[in-house]
């Protein structure tokens, strides 16, 4: 079994970026090279900007490498709770940026010719207790008529036709939501953002900001400092110490996935006959889909702990029992990948994006909150534009990140086994 992502693991091999000398200065410093900092480098570099991204790891190892590989429309928080929030107009100005940050991934793979498996799969929202179908009933009157998005409602015994498993009490049907091959999709967008002319630093972390007395930053790194005019926070749940404010501003939360053996064509068809992805209603849900080569993907919370070796280990047999307990079929399967990841969730749900206050020139994007391929596609182009002078382009503008309601909180997330522990239980009550 490998304790690694298999989106990673199949992807192209990458080419080394490390070991480069920085330049003394650039237009864009980018920390972080995840789908956020890839884009926010690729879309200022298109504009003529001198970009340098710099990332402490390789690109796409943190979130942007570990995730379900899912690319659906939709947020976080309900339709409903959107319009009572921000009102009617501001609430379909967020929803319509939701569903086309699909349609950006889309194009992007098609312009630059990133060969990602990028499909419209369909998205099967499936519900884990008849009282989520009937909020699925009113959701879908809702996105109807009050944001122009058609979905179809499955009973349970319509989607026996789409799923392989009698655990669900039904399903709203996305036709919308789109299957990708993440690692690839990564791979190609730092290779596009490169020829867009964008250096990319890898194994050099940014240690330190500092802004100067003539305006712009300096930008200190393991391996040295660059200054720059202007700078865009891209790291999200790997945010750390050398960005305090925003670290403080997150909860990051672990998130898992197990990917069984090739199942041959028969049998994932037997599971997923009409290969949608699929997000489970639960408070501690799953999200699950077939990879490119009829294996099966199966993700979800497991643990609230920490991601490593033996930690995933952990997690992988929890993902296990819960996969064999929706789909029996798969008793005897092996598991041949199994990692973790954390996932950057915002204190309202929401992600956030803009210029700091009180810090002019500093950028950032985060707080994904489980919709990252998109979303964070779509704001690294939203935020370029705001670097441009087009502060209208990103529709997250004005929310603001909201007061951080733990005292003292610093970014470690100690209360999550309790919120955890009480939410599974939420769900054990059926």
């Amino acid at each position: 079994m490998k304790q690694i992502p298999y989106w990673l693991d199949t992807a192209p091999a990458l080419p080394d970026r490390s070991g480069k000398d920085l330049p003394d200065e650039a237009d864009v410093v980018v920390i972080g090279g995840g789908l956020t900092g890839l884009s926010t480098a690729y879309h200022a570099a298109r504009k003529g900007a001198r970009v340098v991204l710099v990332e402490k790891d390789k690109v796409g190892s943190g979130a942007s490498g570990r995730n379900g590989s899912h690319c659906n429309p939709g947020i976080t928080i309900s339709p409903a709770e959107a319009r009572k929030r921000y009102g009617m107009e501001r609430a379909r100005e967020i929803y319509d940026a939701f569903r086309d940050a699909v349609d950006l991934v889309e194009e992007l793979a098609v312009r630059e010719k990133i060969d990602c498996d990028f499909h419209r799969a369909g998205r099967l929202g499936v519900a884990f207790k008849p009282q989520h179908f009937d909020a699925m009933r009113a959701k879908q009157r809702d996105l109807a008529e009050n944001f122009g998005h058609d979905t179809v409602l499955l009973t349970k015994s319509e989607l026996r036709a789409e799923l392989g498993s009698d655990y669900y009490h039904g399903a709203l049907l996305d036709p919308l939501g789109a299957a990708l091959h993440v690692g690839k999709f990564v791979h190609g967008l730092a290779e596009a953002a490169e020829h867009a002319g964008a250096e990319i630093h890898e194994r050099n972390a940014a240690t330190g900001l500092t802004r100067t007395p003539s305006g712009g930053f300096l930008v200190e790194t393991m391996h040295g400092t660059i200054r720059a005019k202007q700078v865009m926070a891209a790291t999200d749940a790997y945010t750390d110490k050398a960005l305090p404010w925003f670290r403080k501003r997150l909860i990051n939360v672990g998130s898992f996935i197990i990917v069984t053996e090739p199942l041959g064509e028969a049998r994932a068809r037997d599971i997923i006959p009409n290969g949608r992805l699929v997000v489970d209603s639960k408070n501690v849900g799953h999200y699950i889909r077939l990879t490119p080569d009829n294996r099966l993907a199966f993700g979800g919370r497991a643990r609230f702990a920490p991601s490593n070796p033996a930690s995933d280990v952990k997690s992988g047999d929890v993902l296990k029992r819960e996969m064999t307990e929706i789909f029996p079929q798969l008793a005897g399967v092996r598991v041949d990948y199994v990692w973790g990841g954390m996932v950057g969730f915002s204190w309202d749900r929401l992600p956030h994006a803009g210029e700091a206050q009180g810090a002019k020139g500093l950028y950032y994007s985060m707080g994904y909150c489980g919709h990252g391929v998109q979303m964070a596609t779509y704001m690294g182009r939203a935020v370029a534009e705001m670097m441009d002078g087009k502060p209208e382009a990103n529709p997250l503008r004005d929310l603001g990140f909201p007061k951080v309601p733990v005292p003292f909180y610093n970014g470690t997330a100690w209360f999550l086994p309790f919120g955890g522990a009480y939410y599974k239980a939420k769900d054990r009550l059926r």
